[in-house]
């Protein structure tokens, strides 16, 4: 097939990609592999809850060393899938956990809390995992659900809303589309099975999303992804060269009339996929959180030292009023973090169980749940940040060491909370509760 000229465009204006670097080596986890399928998947939310906070408690001990050698996470992803938590959102009837949003967002949460380039890679594949169910028509969420959950699938994806050059044309002389461009970034696609992409639709403004394999010639992954924090998430750059799919893919679409499905595409429904996946970020910001605290507490109850020239010198450092006072206030927050997120949760689940079928919501109902959502991004980054940084006040100058990594927690939270800017978020609350305003959908709200 001859190269478009936006293909052309694409190889010059993008350097050629690196060559990968190593992979970690599913069989470390072998012996987690055959405990999972010993015992099987969960059947209870509270068994979700639980196969999660084991897989936190595997990855966590050597969750600093595997950042820093930042192998392509093959190992912790097929870590997650024997475990069974890439299949917690999916439709029972198909293999799945049957669960809903407010579980999954827990599920994150967990994860993270071990490891968070981890806990996000499980968040983007879940979310990804049910666009069909959001953006595409029934057939087509039937169709997908089946093939991701049966086979396990893990999900990528290369929808970066602020690259606008990746076009989707007609494949001439056939009936399908073709998939043209460049996005900066896309999460975990080097270890996915499936990507979803988006583009622009020829001389319109419409976009379309569509799963396709991830292991094609047409989908190139640059290995350059190299940033402070959230090493394993495979975030880097991605050239989509002429990938092709049927109209039978393209979500939401109609073969038949090659246009938008306006009962599944124009109405407030989709874009519900916004403050879902913005939830996702603020689940794992505080999971990261709260691994931090967690291993701060037991550094502080095993290795920091009292201080020893204060007018009311103490024997242990439990005893110091202000390791106890920072204790308390970064634990009232993060349980406040929690409780907010628990009700987001609880808001973006109800508005897919109630208007999921009929795809009815409201756009002020709709405005609601993502004002929810916005409400805990601002409380989580906030929050997140304060405490990854201020664990070093509790355990002292000697943890600064690079052998204990306490680094990563602020560094994972501070990469992704750039993602999109939280004042954004706070402006947006101020104009719903000042104005009553719900905000207009957006590829961030």
């Amino acid at each position: 097939m001859a190269q478009s000229n936006l293909t052309i465009l694409t190889l010059q204006n993008h350097p050629p990609p690196s060559p990968p670097p190593p992979s970690s080596d599913p069989a470390i986890y072998q012996v987690h592999h055959e405990a999972f399928a010993t015992k099987g998947q969960p059947t209870t939310t509270a068994g979700w809850l639980e196969r999660a906070r084991k897989v936190s408690d595997i990855l966590a001990p050597d969750a600093s060393a595997r950042s820093k050698e930042q192998k392509i996470p093959r190992a912790e992803v097929s870590l997650l899938k024997s475990s069974q938590l890439t299949r917690v959102l999916g439709d029972a009837k198909h293999g799945g956990g049957g669960e809903t949003w407010e579980t999954g967002y827990k599920v994150i949460r967990e994860v993270a809390a071990g490891d968070g380039s981890i806990g996000m890679l499980l968040g983007y594949h879940l979310l990804w995992s049910v666009t069909a169910r959001i953006v595409g028509t029934d057939e087509q969420r039937e169709r997908f659900d089946k093939l991701i959950i049966e086979n396990n699938y893990f999900v990528g994806g290369a929808v970066n809303p602020r690259d606008n050059d990746s076009r989707v044309t007609r494949a001439p002389p056939g009936d399908g589309l073709v998939f043209n461009g460049f996005k900066n970034f896309n999460t975990g696609g080097v270890v996915s099975d499936l990507t979803v992409l988006e583009g622009v639709y020829e001389d319109t403004e419409e976009h379309i999303f569509a799963f396709v394999p991830t292991n094609q010639p047409g989908i190139i992954f640059s290995h350059n992804w190299n940033n402070i924090g959230l090493r394993l998430t495979e975030s880097g750059s991605v050239r989509i060269d002429n990938v092709p799919i049927s109209w039978e893919d393209a979500l939401g679409w109609s073969k038949e009339t090659k246009a938008p499905i306006p009962e599944v595409l124009q109405t407030p429904f989709p874009s519900l996929l916004l403050p879902t996946i913005q939830l996702v970020f603020s689940n794992f910001y505080i999971g990261i959180a709260q691994g931090a605290l967690r291993t701060a507490r037991h550094y502080t109850l095993t290795q920091t030292r009292a201080w020893p020239f204060a007018h009311d010198p103490k024997s242990t450092p439990t005893d110091e009023h202000y390791i106890l006072a920072r204790y308390g206030k970064f634990l009232a927050s993060l349980r406040a973090a929690d409780a907010l997120a628990d009700r987001a949760g609880r808001e973006v689940s109800d508005a897919f169980i109630e208007h999921g079928a009929k795809r009815d919501i409201s756009p002020r109902r709709r405005g609601e749940v993502a004002e929810w959502v916005a409400s805990v991004k601002v409380v989580a980054t906030h929050t997140s940040l304060e405490v990854t940084s201020g664990v070093f006040e509790v355990t002292g100058a000697r943890s600064t060491a690079e052998k204990y990594g306490f680094d990563r927690f602020w560094k994972d939270v501070r990469t992704h909370t750039l993602h999109d800017p939280v004042a954004y978020k706070e402006s947006e609350l101020g104009r719903f509760f000042l104005l009553d305003e719900v905000p207009n959908p957006t590829w961030y709200t």
